[in-house]
């Protein structure tokens, strides 16, 4: 059962979606159920995650997917009186020794933060058994050299597989602040997130919880020579 506030950020992201394409701000949002700060705005979305009411899509900046409505939002004329799954995009995967196509959704900085991109820009051919499970796979250009040390290089494709969770030490696609999008490793310290560089030139980035989301975990790794 979902609370009052939940509800209240559901339906508002749901109309805001509906007639403009796009999620609200967190700072919409914030101001919409009059809270004072933002991180109980990720504290609610993450809520109703975890819920399987939305999902937060990839290295995308203010993309929500509603995926489900519960009996209180739905229409009156909805026959169904429980919660009604909306459909869900179509999902691409292989058998394992298989070979399937991912999208390049753009660049993702391994370096100082770029504007996340937000659609594919082309496809890659990748064998079945680099995919992680059974969930959605996308694959993202390296720019920089912030990992280095960890042989991922300028002009490398990573393979990511989507997820908004991540435990310490793996690999990240991270959202900071709603725009910026970067590959960097996951630390959790005292209360707060470290965007970790493997390469001693770049400084660690320690950011508030909901400073930053999680859009995909590191899975495969394709080398440019």
């Amino acid at each position: 059962m979902l609370t009052h506030k939940q509800i209240e950020l559901l339906r508002l992201i749901h109309t805001r979606m509906e007639a403009e394409g796009v999620a609200p701000s967190f700072e919409e949002m914030k101001d919409a159920l009059d809270l004072r700060s933002k991180s109980g705005i990720h504290r609610l979305i993450t809520a109703l995650e975890e819920r399987g009411f939305i999902r937060r899509l990839a290295h995308r900046a203010r993309a929500i997917e509603v995926l489900k409505l519960p009996e209180a939002l739905m229409p009156p004329e909805a026959e169904a009186k429980k919660v009604v799954p909306l459909p869900k995009p179509e999902q691409r995967s292989a058998p394992q020794g298989d070979v399937v196509a991912l999208p390049v959704m753009g660049r993702i900085a391994a370096g100082t933060p770029i504007e996340a991109i937000n659609s594919a820009v082309r496809d890659i051919s990748i064998p079945g058994n680099m995919l992680h499970g059974r969930g959605t796979h996308y694959a993202l250009e390296v720019q920089g050299d912030s990992m280095i040390d960890l042989g991922i290089n300028d002009g490398d494709i990573v393979v990511i597989r989507e997820q908004s969770t991540a435990d310490n030490g793996d690999i990240v696609v991270a959202l900071v602040e709603g725009h910026e999008a970067t590959l960097k490793r996951f630390q959790r310290r005292n209360g707060m997130i470290a965007l970790e560089a493997a390469n001693p030139a770049y400084e660690t980035r320690v950011l508030r919880d909901d400073q930053v989301a999680v859009q995909g975990r590191l899975v495969g790794l394709i080398r440019s020579y």
